[in-house]
């Protein structure tokens, strides 16, 4: 399976405190919890449960993981980072007091990587996702020196994979494409949506999968025009249309696929939305390459599905950043003035959903960009699935 070595984990802290000196930053700290684990795992390969977590970085020498005060024999067990430290504002949201236990402080965990300097910039990546008993404890310890939102110091490292990256990643979306095979040889009418999702799920932990990449849902008929969603007791009935979207999770990182299927012979309504997702990722994929704005891609695909008379249909742009989240930074949106890079990794997410009948499909695949146009690491087939 794939694996992301050591010396990979140490290069990304090298690397962060490189633009941490750049930036001014004397510390910082990243911070991830159970559903969010991005951050914290891309510098530490822990991916906290029950509790939060973060990777206090200085701006020179050696980071610490901070955790709550019940994990430490799961961190020392799978953590990159050899010294860990337990801190009582990471622990789970019951909130229990731990009396007598021993517990560090967030002064003591500055002192100790700083040893003993005075610091003016803090940072925290994954600010959006702290608990308000994180930040207070923050806000004590740090006095006058303020919180600054750090999520573009770790993500900037992310958007661009090295060769081991890349190799999770495809066996995540292979083991994603062979679990989406197993899914269409075994559904039926009669089964929930929920029954379905079990299906991908059992097979894809069979494969190898750590995890599923995020919560699956499986949509059908009326309701399918939910672009984020979970898995209802619905059945499936003969001529629905039945969004399916899975994707497994390998050593941290995420994989999607997603394909509407008919069950029976698709109307002709059926017929032109599912066209209309094909031509839209088509469009994308016949577009996009290294060195082009990420807002004349996002464009073009709202053109085109325009042109064809999909483009009420649209609620969001074409791609969103994959790799340690199926949905990462950065968006590709009209708006978008960055610039794309050989080895940027994205889900091409074409949703389509039609509120007047309340139904909708997702098409997505997992790609990676190259010099000369995209690499898709998915590659499901483009075409109409009537079972």
């Amino acid at each position: 399976m794939g694996f992301i070595p050591d010396i990979e984990f140490k290069e990304r802290i090298t690397k962060l405190q490189a633009i941490m000196a750049k930036e001014g930053y004397d510390i910082m700290m990243a911070y991830g919890n159970e559903a969010e684990p991005q951050f914290v795992r891309y510098l530490s390969d822990y991916w906290p449960s029950f509790e939060t977590a973060g990777v206090l970085v200085p701006v020179e020498g050696e980071p610490l993981l901070l955790i709550g005060p019940e994990s430490y024999t799961y961190a020392a067990d799978r953590s990159r980072i050899p010294e860990i430290r337990l801190l009582k504002a990471f622990r789970e949201s019951s909130e229990p007091e731990y009396p007598g236990k021993k517990l560090s402080t967030f002064n003591e965990v500055f002192d100790e990587v700083l040893k003993g300097r005075k610091f003016t910039k803090f940072g925290v990546a994954g600010l959006p996702l702290v608990t308000i008993g994180v930040y207070d404890a923050l806000k004590e310890a740090l006095g006058d020196i303020p919180i600054v939102k750090a999520d573009d110091l770790v993500s900037q490292l992310r958007m661009i994979k090295t060769e081991n990256e890349l190799v999770c990643m495809r066996e995540a979306a292979e083991i994603t494409r062979k679990s989406f095979d197993y899914v269409l040889e075994n559904i039926r009418p009669g089964m929930t949506e929920t029954q379905v999702v079990g299906l991908a799920l059992s097979k894809m932990h069979e494969l190898g999968a750590e995890r599923e990449s995020y919560p699956h849902w499986v949509l059908t008929g009326e309701g399918s025009n939910q672009a984020i969603s979970r898995p209802r007791q619905k059945v499936i009935r003969p001529g629905d249309m039945t969004m399916i979207q899975i994707g497994a999770r390998v050593a941290g990182y995420a994989s999607s696929i997603g394909r509407p299927v008919v069950f029976g012979k698709a109307t002709a309504e059926q017929k032109a939305i599912i066209e209309a997702g094909y031509v839209g990722q088509n469009a994308v994929l016949g577009f996009m390459k290294a060195g082009l704005c990420a807002g004349d891609v996002a464009r073009h695909y709202e053109k085109v599905l325009s042109d064809i008379g999909f483009g009420d249909h649209l609620l969001y742009g074409p791609c969103h950043g994959n790799g340690m989240m199926e949905g990462e930074a950065p968006w590709i949106e009209n708006n978008s003035t960055w610039i794309l890079k050989e080895n940027m990794t994205f889900c091409l997410d074409v949703f389509l959903g039609n509120n007047k009948t309340k139904t909708g499909l997702r098409m997505e695949d997992v790609i990676r960009i190259t010099k000369d146009g995209t690499e898709n690491l998915t590659h499901y087939p483009q075409k109409l699935f009537e079972l």
